[in-house]
């Protein structure tokens, strides 16, 4: 993924060709329907790009709406924070023209119907950017009212945020302890709010499944092993946590593959 530079005041969004990174696509002020899943194709989006002001490959697929050369072909769909630098991006496939008309977001500018498939844009994300955009995702238990099919979409926003949240920032060094409010884990998606929070701090990621759990404990990702969790609240997490889980032929409870997980990982684990 490249990225685009910084947009200019009320430029939410910036699009760039995957396929040749110096071929800049523009600044669009709004994305309306990039977060709602069309009816029956999860990934399939239908979006309107409001106070664009097309470039590159885009602006040549505007010139053959209704034709096969509409297709401008995959992209990056990159997020500006209020400063118009990059907080995060996803990747579309198939971005295709479908309409233009007159923007009155200013002279110049267009409003672009575009069709694209995009699966990793959760229904739900938009709120979450929005708080990383007003630089108000600043204090810890956010997430803690969300609804549960919101919670996925704040987990992912924190996976797709990262590298923008710390901003190169180094590994916590081996040998730190990390404190684990279990008061409001209920289920895995809670389990890993409450972690991602523990080791980046709000809004933070540090897994959103089991795989990506154990890439994390592997380093690059916030912190080094060995490290210790301090889990308050440990007995209601427990409580909780009884999802069983196939691993290798068996049955695990959640909570105790959690355990696992963690003492083969070098993560010291203080129940409390």
């Amino acid at each position: 993924m490249r990225t685009s530079g910084r947009g200019g005041e009320g430029q939410k969004y910036a699009l760039t060709s995957d396929e040749d990174q110096s071929d800049f696509w523009g600044f669009v002020h709004e994305a309306e329907g990039l977060f709602t899943p069309l009816p029956d194709a999860e990934g399939a989006r239908r979006v309107l790009l409001a106070g664009c002001l097309p470039q590159g490959g885009l602006l040549k697929s505007v010139d053959h709406v209704g034709s096969r050369r509409a297709v401008a072909g995959n992209a990056w769909f990159e997020l500006l924070d209020g400063d118009g630098a990059i907080m995060g991006a996803y990747f579309c496939n198939e971005v295709t023209v479908v309409d233009v008309e007159p923007s009155a977001r200013g002279v110049g500018l267009v409003d672009l119907v575009v069709t694209l498939w995009c699966e990793n844009a959760l229904a739900g994300a938009e709120p979450v950017w929005d708080l990383i955009r007003a630089d108000n995702l600043n204090r810890t238990g956010m997430w803690h009212e969300l609804a549960p099919e919101d919670r996925r979409a704040w987990l992912s926003v924190a996976l797709w945020s990262r590298e923008y949240h710390r901003q190169g920032r180094p590994d916590a060094l081996a040998g730190q302890a990390f404190p684990l409010d279990g008061r409001h884990i209920v289920d895995r998606d809670t389990f890993y709010c409450a972690i991602g929070e523990a080791i980046n701090g709000p809004g933070g990621y540090f897994g959103w499944n089991l795989d990506a759990l154990n890439d994390c404990l592997r380093g690059g990702w916030g912190a080094t092993t060995p490290f210790t969790l301090l889990w308050e609240s440990s007995t209601e997490a427990r409580a909780r946590l009884v999802e069983r889980v196939p691993v290798g032929g068996r049955e695990v409870v959640l909570f105790d593959l959690l355990m696992e997980i963690f003492e083969e990982r070098g993560v010291s684990i203080v129940l409390r």
